[in-house]
């Protein structure tokens, strides 16, 4: 682009702000303009994410530009609609949210989002001004199930999925101590979990008479990033027949590869990757998802929305390598 991007970042501090700031600040087409963290402001970027020491003499800001081109909200749950009341941007300025605020259609203000999971909604999101980034494990179950839900035969889901410790966010918690996650597994928010409504909503838009149970079990893992996810579910489809519907329905998404053999998470970890592997047992099939949890469960989805809001290459900036050993 002749022009750069000028995007800014609100809660920088955090897990996903830092991702946020690292894919930024190595994007061909985006300049960063402001990082703004109020608990940090006057202190460098690399005093909170000790990595970017030497790349960037940024630092954090309590105040905000308002002539940027796009605003990413890194902020915690319940957080950004009240910090986009106190602090309104024009309407020029685009917003990519990666709360929970305005996922199931929620407002602020004139501003309307658009749910921003690509291989569900790219059209409209390059049509959009404001996104809603989807949950982590929304984003790996979704992409679980669509393909099925599109056949219209989507049935009852049995879903079990494990995620590291950065999914619970940097304040530190009674489970994210090291000692109480090494070396451990538990189970949390069991066929509660918060990302259902979103899952079931997405569900709906390609499967209108959805009306069947998914049974999510979440899992924290001992590991510090990634996502990944097993779904069970009836099909009278033959294996050849379910890889061909998923391949076919994510044809075209560079981010999302469908696999006819065993995946694993590390083939994921620190790149915008959602793997897809299937088998299949008599009547069910089991799709095993993979993701990283900050990348494609968060801040690499969230630079792949800006990516299509502004015309550029899906893939810019995103190009990433996996840890693979």
């Amino acid at each position: 682009m002749a022009t750069k991007i000028k995007a800014g970042i609100v809660g920088g501090a955090g897990y996903t702000g830092g991702e946020t700031i690292r894919l930024l600040l190595n994007h061909p087409d985006v300049a960063l303009t402001f990082v703004h963290s109020r608990s940090n402001a006057g202190n460098p970027l690399y005093s909170a994410h000790a990595d970017l020491r030497g790349d960037t003499e940024l630092t954090f800001t309590d105040s905000l530009a308002h002539t940027v081109d796009v605003v990413f909200l890194c902020l915690g749950h319940g957080e950004s609609k009240k910090f986009l009341q106190e602090n309104p941007f024009p309407a020029s300025v685009r917003i990519i949210d990666l709360s929970q605020d305005f996922r199931l259609g929620e407002t602020v203000g004139d501003r309307t989002f658009v749910y921003g999971l690509p291989e569900l909604n790219r059209d409209a999101i390059r049509q959009a001004s404001n996104i809603a980034n989807p949950g982590c494990f929304a984003t790996a179950i979704q992409l679980g199930l669509l393909p099925l839900a599109k056949t219209g035969a989507l049935g009852e889901v049995y879903a079990t999925g494990i995620t590291g410790s950065t999914g619970a966010g940097q304040k530190l918690q009674d489970t994210t101590h090291f000692t109480w996650r090494a070396n451990n597994i538990s189970a949390y928010k069991t066929l509660t979990h918060q990302h259902l409504r979103e899952i079931k909503r997405s569900v709906a838009q390609l499967q209108p008479d959805f009306a069947a149970a998914i049974n999510f079990v979440p899992w924290r893992g001992d590991f510090a990033r990634g996502i990944f996810v097993s779904s069970v579910i009836s099909t009278a489809l033959s294996l050849e027949e379910v890889i061909k519907v998923y391949r076919d329905f994510y044809q075209g998404h560079p981010f999302t590869v469908v696999y006819d053999d065993v995946v694993d998470m590390k083939q994921v970890v620190n790149t915008n990757k959602c793997l897809v592997g299937l088998e299949k047992e008599g009547d069910k099939v089991v799709v095993h998802t993979a993701i990283d949890n900050l990348l494609k469960g968060a801040s690499g989805h969230a630079v792949q929305n800006m990516n299509l809001m502004f015309g550029l290459e899906e893939t810019a900036g995103l190009k990433l390598k996996s840890i693979a050993f």
